[in-house]
C-alpha cells in the first residue's frame, strides 16, 4: 500500500492509497469480481444508445480503475474476464473483434498498473498518459489485425467521448474510491 499526497498546488491535501494486491489475498478476487461486474453493467447501459459502445468505450472503464488503484493482478483479471464474459453472455463484443479488445484491455491493465507503480501518484496527467498509451498501442495492433487504418483508429474518430470519460472519470474514481 502506498499513501500519496496530492493537490499540494491547490493547498488542499488528500490521501490516496494505491494497492498492489496478490493472488493469495481474498481482496484480489473480490475487487476483480466487482470491477468485472462494473464492466458488464456499464456496457449494457451504454448499448441502450445507438453506437454507445463505440462512442463511450465502456468495457475499459473499470479495467483502468482496477489496474491503477489495485495493481496488475486485479487489473489483468478484470481486463481478460470482462470482454470474455460480456461476449459469452451478450454477444458483445462480437467474437471477430474480441482479440483486439482483449489486447487493448490487457495493455490498459499493464500500463495503468505500471504507471501507478512508477509515479506513485494519481493525477490527471498520469491517467491521460494511460488512456493515450493503451489507445495508441491498441489502435496500431488493431490496424495490423484488420489491415485497415480506419478500423484500427476508429476509437480516435468516434470514441473521443469515451476516452474523455476514462480520463476524467478514471481520475476521480481512483482518487476518491475508498
Amino acid at each position: 500500500m502506498v499513501k500519496l499526497q496530492t493537490n499540494k498546488k491547490m493547498n488542499t491535501t488528500s490521501t490516496v492509497k494505491l494497492y498492489n494486491l496478490d493472488f493469495d489475498q481474498v481482496k484480489t478476487y473480490l475487487f476483480a469480481t466487482l470491477f468485472v461486474a462494473g464492466n458488464i453493467i456499464l456496457p449494457q447501459l451504454c448499448h441502450l444508445i445507438p453506437n454507445g459502445g463505440h462512442i463511450f468505450l465502456p468495457i475499459y472503464f473499470f479495467t483502468l480503475i482496477a489496474s491503477y488503484k489495485y495493481g496488475m493482478k486485479v487489473g489483468l483479471m478484470t481486463a481478460v474476464l470482462s470482454p470474455i464474459v460480456n461476449s459469452l453472455l451478450f454477444g458483445m463484443p462480437a467474437a471477430a473483434v474480441l482479440p483486439s479488445i482483449l489486447i487493448k484491455s490487457v495493455f490498459l491493465a499493464v500500463s495503468a498498473a505500471w504507471i501507478a507503480e512508477k509515479t506513485q501518484k494519481v493525477s490527471l496527467w498520469t491517467i491521460l498518459l494511460v488512456v493515450l498509451a493503451y489507445q495508441i498501442f491498441g489502435s496500431m495492433v488493431e490496424w495490423l489485425i484488420t489491415g485497415s487504418f480506419m478500423a484500427g483508429f476508429a476509437d480516435f474518430r468516434i470514441g473521443i467521448p469515451g476516452m474523455l470519460i476514462q480520463w476524467i472519470g478514471g481520475y476521480l474514481f481512483v482518487k476518491y474510491i475508498k
